[in-house]
């Protein structure tokens, strides 16, 4: 009886007198006669995405009532939609994310603008690794294996290793973040242990090097700079250096010298104008055995009940300090967990992290690069 209906706001008013449904969304027709329900507000753009991605993505224009209207013209209850396409259509436009309303023509348009773009970002991303590995002499066919980008997709949450290169090529990642996680996994699987020749010629090459070192200055922190004095040095939050790591230090204004991991991501990243601030830092023998360093973890792990419990506990089982941790979970379930810790170096260090690397559904850790 429906199709008896001579105007279809005639049908419309029979429902409103049974159903009080309207407040919030907005019912319309197709051309055929089916009823499309869409968010109070919606234009014609939601409701061709309504019909399909592809109706939305060749829309040129749109008839309401047999009559022409503007692409952002606002539905009506009991309106009869008809959209208009073209395959020489150039897609969407961004001002379309200002106009539509629903969620789901925003999720299309903006799957649209993702896809199309892609390749190109793919290209670039692979451009920006491939240099950035060239410039720090890194053998980038080395670090493509298999396993260690699967550790990258995983950390990353992408299922392919295209989408990796496309949100390195539009900015979501930076190509330093990937290269130095897969040459840590590259370390892990290569460890390479020095002959005995290898052995007597560092220790002779130190001993020319002891002879003729220009004179350096002794800091209360266990740091010895070359060549600045005066100035306090003080450990950077961002990478949290431990005895045993390799540290460079920074110059900063006003603040004197900020000691970084040589793998922090901030001086990776430093512009070639500030790169002239950053200056040798080594290690010295502390004078008091007891001083401890704080040092900053991430672990991923699988969730799961007593997870917490089981990280805190292999924590306290050796006397470590803990002094922050902070957890979340991801709708997929993995549990990432942020903590901070003291320890008195990088050797104490690594055996807590291979003892929380043993605990069951542990999957990957790192430190914090900045």
């Amino acid at each position: 009886w429906q199709r008896d209906m001579s105007d279809n706001r005639e049908f419309m008013k029979l429902l409103k007198n049974d159903l009080d449904l309207f407040s919030d969304n907005v019912y319309c027709f197709t051309p055929t006669g089916e009823v499309k329900n869409l968010p109070a507000g919606s234009t014609t753009i939601d409701f061709a995405y309504s019909i399909h991605s592809a109706v939305g993505n060749r829309m040129v224009g749109a008839r309401v009532n047999d009559k022409l209207v503007t692409i952002d013209y606002e539905i009506k209850n009991g309106d009869r939609v008809e959209i208009i396409t073209s395959q020489n259509s150039k897609g969407p436009s961004r001002d379309w994310l200002n106009v539509v309303k629903s969620t789901q023509a925003k999720n299309k348009i903006n799957q649209w603008f993702k896809n199309e773009l892609k390749e190109d970002n793919i290209v670039k991303g692979r451009e920006l690794l491939t240099n950035y590995c060239k410039t720090r002499s890194v053998n980038l066919p080395d670090l493509l294996k298999q396993d260690y980008m699967n550790a990258v997709m995983r950390k990353y949450g992408f299922r392919d290793w295209d989408s990796v290169l496309a949100a390195i090529g539009h900015g979501a990642l930076k190509e330093g973040q990937i290269v130095n996680k897969m040459q840590d996994l590259y370390d892990r699987d290569h460890k390479r242990e020095m002959t005995n020749e290898e052995v007597l010629a560092s220790i002779a090459e130190a001993g020319a090097v002891s002879i003729n070192k220009p004179a350096s200055m002794k800091a209360k922190s266990g740091i010895v700079v070359r060549g600045i004095a005066d100035l306090s040095v003080r450990f950077s939050k961002c990478c949290s250096p431990v005895p045993g790591d390799e540290i460079v230090g920074f110059v900063t204004r006003g603040r004197g010298i900020s000691i970084h991991r040589t793998d922090c991501v901030n001086m990776m990243n430093l512009p070639e104008i500030e790169r002239a601030r950053i200056i040798d830092a080594e290690w010295q023998a502390p004078e008091d055995a007891t001083e401890k360093y704080v040092a900053e973890i991430d672990i991923y792990a699988n969730n799961r009940n007593g997870l917490l419990a089981d990280i805190t506990k292999a924590l306290t089982e050796r006397n470590i300090s803990i002094l922050s941790l902070n957890t979340r979970v991801s709708r997929q379930g993995l549990a990432t967990l942020q903590t901070s810790f003291e320890v008195e170096g990088k050797e104490e260090l690594n055996r807590v992290i291979d003892k929380i690397r043993s605990i069951e559904s542990v999957v990957d850790i790192e430190r914090a690069t900045g």
